[in-house]
């Protein structure tokens, strides 16, 4: 190697006392004769990166190859052989490299005496991969910056990429992508190769803005065992980093909304998910600035964004004499900061730093008639994220080392009450309605976790092989403030009177819940909160890998790599931690010529627990005698193992207690009501799974083929497989036993004759009659143990047990600019995936038979084409047309109370993810996602126009989303309970309930120099 490594303990013992970052990058090169497509030996190639005067050169070896690793990813890379007696100076194009890959150059040379040949090969948008297996899709800094982005929300571009669609998530700020149609939460997201999940429920923890990316990396099958802790999907940040020239922008962009906007009769979404209305408008600045702080050794970046987004709400309550406007103000303020150091030729470190403080707020009131809900009962929601780390790498020619540690803190304040604390009132006028809603949000949660992550990798160079051993370590500490409401939630009717009372009252907006309460009206409904407390436990996830990249022959590269994984979530239970998580992968690379790659890959890939699966369970348990005594009952009948300590598989979590009373001033105070604590009969109870936990698993299959017809055009095409195991599902130990419908009782003339019943309840006995709906009662007596009091009528556990199958074919084309006009990416992806859970809430439709619901994914398309091209017509002058075109998402079919009288067919009773997954009860004779939506199409424009002004260039920019303003019932990130992809049966007319948005408009100016 170059020299010796210097000081290496000490180096180790910088990167173990100091917060880390893992941003290691490869560049490898395969200098080939161009006459012969033989590979040249010795060949003196030249690593030079002007922008932060690194040059350094290496010999070829028999293979033809040179590289070097631990390189830095700021600027660019060019690549050259050296002249010689034999062969004449061939120089490759600039090549920006990506965290955690090894991006791969083929140089061809040419003879002395013959006329010059330079043909470039380099791993990016043009480039093909000819090191490994993996499949994978990348944004550059140039693309993102033409490409028509919606409030510089870099996740949501990512559906440009193939295996990538907005996903169908479970609430609103669930993650807006899925990856090989899975759940959105499966996804695990970095930066520079770093840990940035939340890891309570899962998505970015630190909103990664389009100021701070140098790249984006999608990938989605056959990828190295230094990534790991998802069966599915990696989303892969490479930050900037500064250089010797002094660069940055100052901009500024503004949404305006209406009357720009395109009308539409449904509502639009803002970044964090939430629905606004039209009055929704959007304000953003920032600056980014890089250089040197001393010239060749030191640099530095940092990036401020602030985003302000005004949507007006009306609190619609006009029997307590208020209709008003109410305004909210979502805000957002990122900060990042980068700094680079060499020490020497071979070493170098960073220092990374990540703060973001993004609000949302929930001022009260809806997007239209009906939504009474008064400011006091308002809240606001706070995701403020932390990280800080630094690296250390290591650049020889014969060794290479990279160490990293991170530390981050995630502060997730559901729903901050905007008032005092107190009870929170729902008034139900004379009608049945309800018509306002006063007081406190009803509920708490209030999440903290705190996380260290060290990673570690060492790489030998040795022969034809490549080794590298590697150690990641992830440690979180989780820390939940939830619950409903200690000071009680209360659902009163008022009489007519009364109303008249607070409607002349004045108080208007102001109205509050002792202004309610002290009328002493009819109480339908009191419920305290009677365990409001704090709680959680530790994560630690713990990964060691080995790889050899094994060069067998100058055109065949095997990659061969073990990886296992410990995730400390498992060992929660009656059963001890999964241990024998070891994952094997194979890449096979071959090159048949300088401008052609065949690849093959194959392996386990292991992910992690959810902290919500074990929260969830403290939660929503108790130790109360009678629940204790079920489970001893269940016990006994074989459902839970006897050999089970209960003590392991319960706690005293969050307990809300329903005492009856008439009026408010017959209603116990919350102090009387926990004498209570031990009767309270819980709807759902869920304990620790006594049967343990397994880390999810998939295995994955890939073969494709690369071209590259042209210096600046390259064709592919893809085949992907993978089969996933033990994905997180809910089951009931105490379901009752299955209930099939009396199918051939749906009549036409019966659904008439149901539909005309006088109300709910007639249709319900008319439906039990037929056969079509069991009655609670008739489905309690057939559980496995009776409802007792301090027990629970559900008695669920998050098991590990779901499946899922995933197929696809992806061909591309991407052709970059180079030197021509116009630069094209073309993508295509046929794909399927089915399976038996879409979330951790997930439950089966009836009696846990889970093979019932086996089916279409909530993400799953079957045909997906994204097409970007952009076009150089003037300099200065940039227009990029971005279409995305895809096959109809499933319509999962429902029953309709205006039939049965209940959505609830079999009487099993609700669910806790009845709320938040939309998982009830099948319509009838239907599968699950038997239908489907029809195909969405949606084309955004970018325009963008720079001059040469103070310096640099002044760029003005305007974007329009969904030009052609087509009403998309299908293929944008929604919630699913508000999605069009829920139905009631098929005799039942299709109901629009939302839609992508309509054709919105975007402008930007910005100074960058």
């Amino acid at each position: 190697m170059r020299r010796s490594l210097l000081y290496p303990a000490a180096a180790m013992a910088v990167v173990l006392a100091t917060p880390a970052m893992a941003q290691q990058a490869g560049l490898q090169v395969s200098v080939v004769d161009a006459a012969s497509g033989e590979p040249v030996a010795g060949a003196q190639v030249v690593f030079e990166n002007a922008a932060i005067a690194v040059r350094r050169t290496v010999r070829s070896d028999a293979q033809g190859l040179a590289r070097l690793q631990a390189l830095g990813t700021g600027g660019a890379w060019v690549v050259s052989t050296a002249a010689s007696d034999t062969y004449q100076e061939a120089q490759a194009q600039p090549v920006q490299l990506r965290a955690n890959f090894a991006s791969s150059v083929t140089l061809r040379v040419k003879p002395v005496g013959a006329s010059e040949i330079t043909v470039t090969a380099a791993r990016a948008v043009t480039g093909i991969n000819t090191v490994n297996a993996e499949i994978s899709a990348s944004l550059s800094q140039v693309e993102l910056a033409a490409l028509p982005i919606e409030g510089r929300d870099v996740i949501g571009s990512l559906v440009r990429l193939p295996n990538v669609v907005a996903s169908t998530g479970f609430f609103p700020e669930a993650p807006v992508i899925s990856i090989n149609g899975s759940n959105g939460l499966d996804t695990n997201y970095l930066i520079d190769g770093l840990d940035n999940n939340e890891n309570f429920l899962g998505g970015p923890k630190f909103p990664v803005p389009l100021g701070f990316v140098r790249a984006v990396t999608v990938l989605a099958n056959s990828y190295s065992v230094a990534y790991g802790r998802t069966p599915n999907g990696v989303v892969n940040f490479t930050s900037p980093s500064g250089t010797n020239d002094l660069h940055g922008e100052v901009y500024a962009l503004v949404r305006p909304g209406r009357p720009l906007d395109a009308a539409s009769a449904f509502p639009r979404r803002d970044l964090s998910g939430n629905p606004v209305g039209e009055s929704f408008e959007r304000y953003q600045a920032g600056a980014s600035i890089g250089g040197p702080i001393v010239r060749d050794t030191t640099f530095f970046y940092a990036n401020l964004e602030y985003t302000r987004d005004r949507n007006v709400q009306i609190v619609d309550a006009p029997a307590l004499g208020t209709v008003a406007n109410v305004t909210g103000h979502n805000q957002s303020l990122l900060g990042s900061l980068r700094l680079d150091h060499r020490l020497s030729d071979d070493w170098s470190a960073s220092l990374r730093a990540n703060v973001g403080r993004v609000s949302i707020d929930r001022p009260g009131g809806g997007l239209g008639g009906g939504n009474a809900t008064f400011p006091s009962a308002g809240s606001d929601q706070d995701r403020f994220s932390t990280l800080v780390a630094a690296s250390l790498r290591y650049s020889g020619d014969d060794w290479s080392y990279d160490g990293a540690l991170q530390f981050s803190r995630f502060r997730w304040n559901y729903a901050q009450p905007k008032g005092l604390a107190g009870p929170q009132v729902a008034i139900v006028g004379p009608s049945g309605l309800t018509i306002g809603v006063v007081g406190h949000p009803g509920y708490v949660f209030d999440d903290l976790e705190k996380t260290w992550a060290t990673t570690h990798r060492l790489e030998r160079r040795a022969g034809n092989h490549r080794v590298s051993l590697g150690v990641d370590l992830l440690h979180s500490n989780f820390a939940l403030l939830g619950g409903g409401n200690p000071d009680g939630n209360f659902t009163v009717q008022l009489t007519p009177a009364q109303l008249s009372t607070l409607a002349a009252s004045g108080q208007g907006v102001n109205l509050g819940a002792q202004d309610v309460l002290a009328l002493n009206p009819t109480v339908l409904n009191y419920a305290v909160e009677l365990r409001p407390q704090s709680f959680g436990t530790d994560q630690t996830q713990l990964a060691l890998y080995v790889e050899d990249e094994w060069n067998l022959t100058p055109r065949l590269t095997a990659t061969l790599g073990l990886r296992w994984d410990y995730d400390s979530l498992t060992a929660k239970g009656g059963r001890g931690g999964d241990t024998n998580n070891f994952a094997p992968r194979l890449a096979l690379n071959y090159r048949p010529d300088a401008r052609s790659s065949f690849r093959f890959g194959a392996g386990l890939f292991y992910g992690k627990l959810g902290y919500t699966v074990i929260s969830d369970a403290l939660q929503r348990n108790t130790t109360s005698a009678g629940f204790l005594s079920q489970l001893r009952a269940l016990q006994g009948r074989g459902i839970i193992p006897a050999g089970v300590d209960l003590a392991d598989v319960t706690f005293d979590g969050n307990l809300t207690v329903a005492p009856p009373c008439a009026t408010v001033a017959t209603c116990p105070t919350p102090a009387q009501v926990q004498a209570q604590r031990a009767t309270a009969t819980l709807g759902e109870g869920r304990i620790l799974n006594p049967f343990g936990y397994k880390s999810p698993h998939s295995l994955q299959l890939s073969g494709g083929y690369q071209f590259q017809a042209s210096d600046t055009i390259t064709l592919g095409a893809d085949v992907i497989y993978s089969r996933s195991h033990n994905l997180v599902r809910l089951r009931d130990f105490n379901a009752p036993a299955p209930f099939r419908p009396n199918v051939a009782n749906l009549t036409a003339a019966n659904i008439a004759l149901l539909r005309a019943q006088p109300d709910n309840a007639s249709r319900l006995a008319l439906a039990q009659s037929l056969g079509l709906v069991r009655s609670q009662a008739a489905a309690d007596a057939t559980r496995p143990v009776a409802l007792v009091a301090g027990g629970a009528r559900q008695i669920t556990v998050s098991e590990t047990a779901g499946n899922a199958t995933y197929r696809a074919l992806v061909l591309q084309l991407a052709k970059s600019r180079g030197e021509g006009w116009y630069a094209l990416r073309l993508s295509y992806t046929l794909s399927k995936l089915t399976n038996d859970t879409d979330d951790v809430n997930f439950r089966a439709s009836d009696a846990n038979t889970f093979g019932a619901d086996y089916g279409p994914s909530a993400n799953d398309r079957r045909h997906v084409i994204s097409a970007v091209g952009t076009v150089y017509p003037l300099d200065g002058l940039t227009l990029t047309v971005a279409g995305l075109f895809q096959s109809g998402q499933p319509v999962n079919f429902v029953p309709d109370a205006a039939i049965f009288g209940t959505q609830d067919l079999n009487g099993d009773g609700q669910s806790f993810g009845e709320n938040y997954v939309g998982n009830s009860d099948r319509y009838p004779g239907e599968a699950r996602n038997s239908g489907r939506l029809p195909w969405s199409a949606t084309v955004d424009l970018g325009l963008r126009y720079a001059i040469p002004a103070f310096a640099g260039r002044l760029e003005l920019s305007a974007d329009v989303f969904n030009l052609l303003n087509a009403n998309n019932q299908s293929g944008f990130a929604n919630a699913a309970t508000t999605s069009n992809q829920i139905q009631f049966g098929e005799c039942a007319p299709f109901v629009q309930r939302n839609a992508a948005p309509p054709r919105q408009f975007q402008f930007g100016a910005a100074w960058k120099f």
